[in-house]
Formats: structure tokens, sequence, C-alpha cells
């Protein structure tokens, strides 16, 4: 018999949405499945509702340092309402481009409920049941929640709530010092919070070292308490947090921002004959399922050959792609994860794409690394923003192997570099190529060209140099 559908999608967030966009203008019978709302953790609860709060975190941070950057008067005054109503205007002015709407426009089906397979190529959503040739699972994921003894007996934020908060926190305590806790600890407290961070490990643990170095003192002047390499061994009303040392940390408020677990309790993998690890569904590097061949999974679900989910839209929207190629236009396509960017949107921004150096040497890389710090970069020091360094990763015959940003739009030099690293473009095309001046994305650059200063003013091109100056 004939499916239903050509291809069905669980979920409508990036990696979803993005599916569901090429495959109903192909002119394929597509069924997109959301059981909650459109768009997803990115628009309603993740990248899209932080980055807004921060921006206006940072605004008002500008207005304040005004005068001793510039020399101008500002006063500063939050109204948390304001800005609570300015996140979700942000959300509401994007919406519409994920609305049911829009994809019932392109042609799809949506549905909304929440689906569970009944069999290898049938999903049951609302009591309804429909067949597909192809079925990609893209339910994403959702904050975690540690073992710790009472966190569950007191309230918390996690990022799917805190966004409805319409009343500014007294003192913000927030376990993790990941991404979305340094985020949230600067939106928070230049928004004139009190912010505690507590971190098991270190801050930004990912990252390099010496760019979380220079971002630490920054954040500290910000009100912001760091507590790093303790972890937090109860949680008591208040909410308080008793750390492993026996401190006692008292606070108004509480966000739990530890890491996130995959949405498979609903699906019933076991009846579709999916096979899942706890990070998320068990796929090859195409992304397609290992035990059911006409299933496919893509963005913050999907546990390609083991090595577990990378949290970032910008790779939901890549997974799309891989999915797209094999399922529907039956192409080989597999994932290559050494050019993946990824930005701490805090200010400055906090970017990396590639290795560190610690991961290159552990590969058993021969390494070299090359600076240039902010302060000596002409566009930092017309803006009084000169806390910052570029870092990259190379090998000695200078194939770049990571880069690593910390300044003000960082993220948004990051590309470069991503595609530097992606298609093996020399060092020396990077170290020559012209951007513009003064900007700030000199910096890499003259990290780059660092390479080259040994060799150029060396004995040999010296006595190459007056060589020539004899000829006529």
């Amino acid at each position: 018999m004939r499916p239903d559908f050509d291809l069905a999608v669980i979920g409508a967030g990036a990696a979803g949405l993005s599916v569901t966009a090429v495959a109903a203008q192909l002119g394929l019978r597509v069924a997109l499945i959301e059981r909650g709302t459109m768009g997803g953790d990115c628009l309603n609860t993740g990248c899209v509702p932080s980055k807004a709060l921060l921006a206006a975190a940072h605004a008002a941070q500008d207005a304040r340092d005004a005068t001793t950057r510039f020399g101008l008067r500002t006063a500063v005054s939050i109204d948390w309402e304001a800005v609570h109503d300015h996140v979700h205007h942000v959300i509401a002015a994007i919406a519409p481009a994920d609305s049911v709407e829009r994809f019932t426009g392109l042609g799809a089906e949506v549905i909304q409920g929440s689906a569970r397979f009944a069999a290898p190529d049938t999903l049951e959503v609302n009591g309804r049941r429909i067949t597909a040739r192809r079925i990609v699972i893209a339910a994403g994921a959702r904050a975690a929640a540690p073992p710790i003894p009472g966190l569950d007996s007191v309230p918390y934020f996690t990022n799917e709530t805190l966004f409805e908060a319409r009343i500014a926190p007294d003192h913000l305590l927030i376990l993790g010092g990941g991404p979305i806790g340094l985020e949230m600890a600067q939106s928070f407290a230049l928004l004139g919070a009190r912010v505690t961070v507590v971190e098991a490990a270190r801050i930004a643990g990912r990252e390099e070292p010496e760019l979380v170095d220079a971002l630490r003192p920054l954040l500290l002047a910000q009100n912001i308490s760091l507590i790093e390499g303790t972890g937090v061994t109860a949680v008591e009303p208040g909410p308080t947090l008793v750390l492993a040392d026996g401190r006692r940390i008292a606070g108004s408020h509480l966000l739990v921002a530890v890491g996130r677990k995959p949405n498979l309790e609903s699906l019933d993998l076991a009846s579709g004959g999916v096979t899942a690890t706890k990070l998320g569904i068990a796929t090859d590097a195409g992304l397609r399922s290992r035990s059911n061949r006409r299933v496919y999974a893509a963005g913050d679900i999907a546990d390609p050959e083991g090595i577990g989910p990378r949290a970032f839209t910008h790779l939901c929207s890549y997974h799309a792609g891989i999915v797209i190629r094999r399922a529907i236009f039956r192409l080989p396509a597999k994932l290559d994860y050494s050019a993946v960017p990824r930005v701490t949107y805090t200010d400055p921004e906090l970017a990396h794409v590639g290795l560190i150096e610690a991961e290159a040497r552990a590969a058993g890389h021969a390494v070299q690394t090359l600076h240039w710090p902010l302060h000596d970069n002409d566009r930092a020091q017309a803006e009084r923003r000169t806390a910052g360094l570029a870092k990259l990763v190379v090998t000695p015959k200078g194939r770049i192997l990571g880069a690593g940003i910390l300044a003000p739009h960082a993220g948004e030099m990051i590309g470069t570099w991503t595609l530097a690293i992606a298609r093996r473009i020399p060092l020396s095309a990077l170290a020559g190529m012209i951007v513009p001046y003064p900007t700030l994305a000199e910096a890499p650059k003259r990290a780059a060209g660092t390479f080259f200063t040994p060799r150029l003013f060396a004995a040999r091109t010296k006595s190459l140099v007056r060589l020539l100056a004899h000829l006529p």
C-alpha cells in the first residue's frame, strides 16, 4: 500500500523545520509533527530570548561605561518588565518564519500533537495512525537536572522557564559555568542582580584556557562571583547551595544550567525498531538509524557514531542538509565535525573553531601557537575595549588546526577561520588577506602573520636583501 506521506518529521525545531521546508518545496508529501510550540527550543527558550536579553544587558553596560570610555555623562535605570517585553517582542518578530501557517503554505501538513511509533513505518499522533516512507526524528532535547539531594524540593529555573520571569532576581545562583550559565550570569548581573556561578570544574571548560583566563576577570568585575572546582552536594530551601568544601551559598533564585537530555521517552522507539543510547538516537555518520533504515535523526536528539550530540542550532541546520541529501536525494553524505564553530555570547564574545591547543597535542599533532592581543589592535583602542586575544593553533608547516578569539563580535569573525579549517586554506593566504582598517578582524590576521615573522627577519633573508640592494 502507498504510505500516507513520503516523509514524516517529528519536531518543529531548527532541524525539523529545515528538513520540512526543503522536502515540501520539492513536492513531497510531508507531515510535520510538533507537540509544543513551533520553532522549538531555539526560538522560544534558547538562542533567541537569551541573545535578546544579552543585548539589553550589554546596552545597559555600554551606557554605564560611556563616562570612563568616552567622557559621556549617562544614567541607567532598569525597567525589568520592559526588558521582559523586549525579549518576547523579539520572539514574536521571528515566530512567523517558523509558524504553522508558513509551513502549511509550503505544502506540509502540520500535525500538532505528540508522536509515538506504532510500527517501523508508522506513527501515532492524537489517536491517528500515519505511515511514511521515511521518518526524521528531530524532537530535540531539554534541560537536565543533576541528581543533587534536595534539588527537586526547591523551585528553580532552567532555560525553558527563565524567560517567563517578570521580576528581576535579587541574587541569582547559577549551577553550571558553561555557555548558558555564563551568558545568563552576565545578563542578570548587568541588569542589576547579584550573581553567583558554581562550576564543579572550570568555567567554559571546553574552551582555550588562555582565552578563559582573559574573560574571567571581566566577569568578576561585573558583580559576578565565580566558584570553580567545587561541586554542590545538596540544595536546601531558600535556595541555598551546599558546596563540597562546606560552604553554603544562599540566594533568591536558582538557575540550573548543567546540560541537556534528549527527548526520547514519549517516542516508543522499541515499537519502531529504533535503538538509542542515553545520549540520543543511535545513527551512523550519515544520521541514519542503525536499526531502522527508514528512520533518520537530526539535531540535539541524534547520537551519531556514539559521540553524542552537539547542541548548536547551526549544527541542526547542518544535520538537516545531511538528511536531505541522504533521505530525499539518496546521495552519500556524512558528518564532518572538524570545523564546527561555537560562540559564548558574553561581552567580549568567546568564539572557537577546530581544536584547542590541548586537544591538538593529545591528538598527536606537532603544534605551534600564534597570538595577537586586542590591546595591539587599533579599532579596539579607538573603542576603548582592549581586553581580548586571538589565538591560532597550527602545525609547523602552517596548517590551521584551531582558532580562538576573545573579542567583541568574535562570533562574526570566526566564520573566516571556520572556512579556512574546513577547506584547508593555507595560513599564508590568511596572513596575506586584505581586511578593512581599522577592524577587530585584523587581530587574528596579525596572529597568522606572526608565523612568518621569524623567517622574514632571519639572517638568510637579511643576507639576501643586502645582496639585492647592490643590484641596479
